[in-house]
């Protein structure tokens, strides 16, 4: 979906402040708050919006470990992968998860508490349907997470 420069704006705001007002955002961007509530819920209702959520400080909350876990399967049929991806989801540790190219079929976003509760997980993800093979990585200290995504006319997605 093709967004104009005024819609951008209103996301990439809300990429950084989902806790905005109607009418600070509207305020922000030198917009009346009726039509900025309305851009707004066009958007949600497209989906370009997809929700709003608190971040946590995973430390703090409890969870000192981020490891990344490759996963190859040892079946590629789909209902292999279905099988997989059902389980991923229904795994509270991991907190994202992508089907990849390379030496991996999956990477796992998994955090835990320490490595006893690491292990445990290990544990899960191995006994998960139709897993071969697996190698972690694990995350020293986080640089980058969870950034806004860049709307710029450079991605040539955007209007003017």
């Amino acid at each position: 979906m093709d967004i104009n420069k005024t819609d951008s704006q209103i996301l990439t705001l809300l990429q950084y402040d989902g806790r905005l007002s109607n009418v600070e955002l509207a305020e922000q961007i030198n917009l009346s708050p009726s039509p900025c509530l309305r851009r707004v819920k066009q958007m949600e209702s497209k989906g370009l919006i997809q929700g709003y959520r608190a971040t946590l400080d995973r430390v703090k909350i409890g969870f000192s470990m981020t490891v990344f876990i490759e996963v190859s399967l040892n079946n590629h049929s789909g209902s292999a992968s279905s099988a997989f991806e059902a389980s991923v989801l229904a795994m509270q540790n991991v907190i994202s998860a992508y089907l990849t190219s390379g030496a991996a079929d999956y990477r796992l976003e998994v955090v835990a508490e320490d490595l006893p509760d690491y292990e445990r997980i290990l544990k899960e993800v191995q006994t998960l349907p139709h897993v071969k093979d697996i190698h972690s990585n694990f995350a020293i200290r986080a640089i980058k997470t969870a950034a806004p995504l860049p709307l710029t006319k450079a991605s040539g997605k955007t209007k003017a």
